[in-house]
């Protein structure tokens, strides 16, 4: 299974939200017996590749081939979780 992660930086705070929706999903999928992935926390300022593609648009979630920029939406990371694990 892919592990789940997360692109952000110290401060910002739509990372920090995301990070609360992400361990919420991942609560909810556990309790329905659905495959959980390891939440991966990536600070881009500790990488400069990460940080020139990723500054302008964090949070950024990855899982498995997918991504999703600017990534606040939890319907939309739901859906995610959903396309890449529960085919």
């Amino acid at each position: 299974m892919p592990d789940l992660v997360l692109y952000g930086r110290p401060g910002c705070g739509l990372c920090a939200e995301t990070r609360m929706i992400l361990i919420a999903l991942q609560e909810q999928r556990a309790r329905a017996g659905l495959p959980v992935p390891t939440l991966v926390e990536r600070d881009i300022e500790t990488n400069d590749e990460w940080q020139h593609a990723y500054v302008t648009t964090i949070p950024v979630v990855e899982l498995g081939d997918r991504r999703l920029e600017l990534a606040t939406s939890a319907a939309k990371l739901r859906r995610l979780l959903t396309d890449v694990l529960d085919v």
